[in-house]
């Protein structure tokens, strides 16, 4: 289904992108040739508990979204069946899940919502030649095997940690930026790429990198990093890492009388990073993204709408970013009208146009995606700006 998401939308043939088995026959792993009306399984591998439940859950109401529109139309070929299972934020639990889907002879698998948890079944993808659609993988060649090809059946749906740290520099520096103090989780890959893509993209803009300070996962006061960090001579913060230590370091920094700029990444696009920083403190702050409601085009809109309504929430980057995959994965399984191999064939010379943009995907099954970069004043999203991280 190429053109726009919203024709395709309206016409009924969204594509949910997690598929899992068929009731049409097949055993376990083996490719299945589908007829119309066969029921297909999609299997939901979210972080519903756990550190970054935020994350999973969101990604399943997104996912779970796309699903029933998919069924409600008139003109969808199959009838989609979730399979949902929570990994309980940890990449053991993600692996163990993957292999117990896919052993029931899922067509496709979406998810885990971070990328460590997310990699963690990539081998099981593989060996067992079922496609994994990844909504928020950002790392850094994550997709990629120690030998520097991608796996074979796995692909993400978002822009690479490089694109987003190194747009944020470019943005530091568009904002008259010059001196940069960068405070990153330790012990995180997520965080430990982000910080050093964005130390490597400032310094090549001219900019000085005066201080590097950790913390750890789990952390809840960091008055003592802080108070030193205000004694520099900085005109900007740049924290790489997830809203749950974020919003704190936003709150104490605040607190201890820091008021310059603060930047991070789309680990702080969490509806609890208000909540833990305070909306007075999220003045001055920038994060990095792949989607937003300001200025809002009428098919966002519409799914915001439809979000709202069966959720009584709003929608945020990881629920968009899933709906996005879900249905990039119904429509390469309409196209493909098989599972295994063939669907696979589909997702990789697929032409998908959905809410966070249109795209096709590279070598390493990364699609080439716009970073936006959006403001908070009191908490709230404004003036959304797209960033070229390439720029110079």
């Amino acid at each position: 289904m190429k053109g726009n998401f919203w024709k395709v939308l309206a016409s009924g043939t969204i594509a949910a992108s997690m598929l899992v088995g068929c009731s049409s026959g097949g055993a376990a792993n083996e490719a299945v040739t589908l007829s119309e009306g066969d029921t297909v399984k999609i299997g939901l591998n979210y972080e519903l508990s756990g550190n970054v439940a935020t994350y999973g859950q969101a990604m399943d109401k997104g996912t779970q979204l796309a699903i029933k529109q998919y069924n409600e139309s008139d003109d969808a070929k199959y009838k989609i069946e979730a399979v949902s299972m929570d990994n309980k934020s940890d990449s053991a639990e993600a692996t163990s899940i993957a292999e117990k889907l896919m052993g029931e002879g899922v067509a496709m698998q979406i998810g885990p919502a971070t990328s460590g948890d997310s990699i963690a079944t990539y081998p099981s993808s593989e060996n067992n030649k079922v496609p994994v659609l990844s909504p928020a993988v950002t790392q850094n060649g994550g997709m990629l095997k120690e030998d520097g090809t991608a796996y074979e059946y796995a692909w993400r749906i978002c822009f690479e940690d490089s694109a987003q740290a190194s747009a944020m520099a470019v943005f530091a520096k568009d904002l008259g930026k010059t001196k940069a103090v960068v405070y990153s989780d330790a012990a995180n890959d997520y965080a430990k790429g982000l910080a050093e893509d964005f130390v490597a993209k400032f310094e090549d803009l001219g900019g000085e990198v005066v201080a590097q300070e950790n913390y750890t996962s789990g952390d809840t006061d960091f008055n003592a990093a802080l108070s030193k960090i205000k004694e520099l001579d900085f005109d900007v913060l740049y924290v790489p890492g997830y809203y749950n230590e974020s919003g704190l370091i936003i709150k104490q920094a605040r607190e201890a009388g820091i008021t310059q700029t603060i930047l991070g990444p789309d680990g702080m696009d969490s509806p609890k990073l208000a909540e833990l920083a305070g909306k007075e403190n999220l003045n001055d702050v920038y994060f990095t993204t792949a989607y937003t409601t300001v200025d809002a085009s009428d098919e966002l809109t519409s799914f915001i709408e439809a979000y709202k309504a069966e959720y009584d929430e709003e929608p945020d980057m990881f629920s968009v970013l899933a709906y996005d995959a879900t249905n990039l994965g119904l429509q390469a399984l309409e196209e493909a009208g098989e599972t295994g191999e063939a669907l696979n064939e589909a997702i990789k010379n697929i032409e998908f146009t959905g809410l966070t943009g249109s795209f096709t995907f590279d070598e390493e099954h990364t699609p080439l995606k716009k970073v936006l970069v959006v403001e908070l004043q009191n908490g709230e999203q404004v003036n959304p700006v797209e960033v070229d991280p390439n720029a110079e």
